[in-house]
């Protein structure tokens, strides 16, 4: 991760933490393993599903699934989960914190 992490010019950075999950295990506790029969038809087995989580001091503040019934794995439309979009959900969950 270190490796992507340096690739992505953020080397530095103390804003962004990237996390690796070989076996799965936070995919399956999150609920974000694909269970969809076409990736596993040709043989993609155990695939996470293209998601994007903002966590704040160990709190899920907000996640965004990019996946359509015929599109599982949100490769036609991964724009929910892409940074433009998630950055507008993040204004707008602070934005409903400070009104309440």
């Amino acid at each position: 991760m270190k490796a992507w992490h340096m690739f992505l010019a953020i080397g530095g950075s103390t804003t962004e933490t990237l996390f690796g999950d070989p076996a799965g295990e936070f995919t399956k506790a999150c609920g974000m393993e694909m269970t969809h029969p076409g990736p596993a038809s040709v043989g993609i087995i155990g695939r996470c599903k293209r998601f994007a989580m903002h966590v704040v001091n160990n709190v899920v503040e907000y996640v965004a699934v990019s996946e359509a019934e015929d599109d599982p794995a949100g490769d036609n439309n991964p724009n929910a989960t892409c940074a433009p979009a998630m950055i507008e959900a993040i204004k707008a969950n602070a934005s409903v914190k400070q009104s309440a």
